[in-house]
């Protein structure tokens, strides 16, 4: 099995992260987005990931040893409602390059995640998945992650009324 490596996101970045986000949007299992969205669009969201509290990390393979190697995905760590008394509280966000899906960096990730949550106060870790995208959701709960809410038919993706998921993990 392949082995992975992360670093936080430099604002060079942004364009490959926002690569591998629109590769997700046609296939309606990963984000509620239903049209690419570009660079500009993203800036500010990409500036609220404080590497300090809520970082914003690109995944390269281990072996890569070009000078600068490939980001093959990404991983966030968000606010969940933006109000102080949820600041122990994170969403995640994995996003992977198409021709890397399934090869385990999906599992690298949550586990960097988890690990790495107490360093920056994050006690509990959330997962809003739809509840159609079953890798996901099996992804989330084979690392110990709950079904908290259920949200029916909150989207609406080409006419196709779909249901939110939140997984939740107490880390700490």
């Amino acid at each position: 099995m392949p082995s992975y490596t992360h670093r936080l996101a430099h604002p060079a970045d942004l364009p490959v992260i926002v690569d591998i986000y629109n590769s997700t949007i046609a296939s309606r299992e990963v984000t509620a987005d239903t049209e690419p969205v570009s660079v500009e669009s993203r800036e500010k969201w990409f500036s609220d990931h404080n590497p300090d509290r809520r970082p914003l990390w690109v995944i390269h393979a281990a072996d890569d040893t070009d000078a600068e190697p490939a980001v093959i995905g990404w991983m966030s760590y968000s606010n969940f409602y933006g109000r102080p008394a949820y600041s122990g509280t994170a969403e995640l966000s994995i996003y992977i390059a198409e021709a890397w899906r399934g090869k385990g960096i999906g599992r690298y990730c949550l586990e960097q995640a988890i690990a790495f949550a107490p360093n920056i106060d994050v006690h509990t870790l959330l997962g809003f998945i739809f509840g159609h995208n079953e890798a996901s959701l099996a992804l989330f709960r084979k690392y110990g992650f709950d079904t908290w809410a259920n949200l029916p038919r909150v989207a609406n993706l080409d006419g196709i009324e779909r249901d939110l998921i939140i997984l939740g993990k107490r880390v700490a």
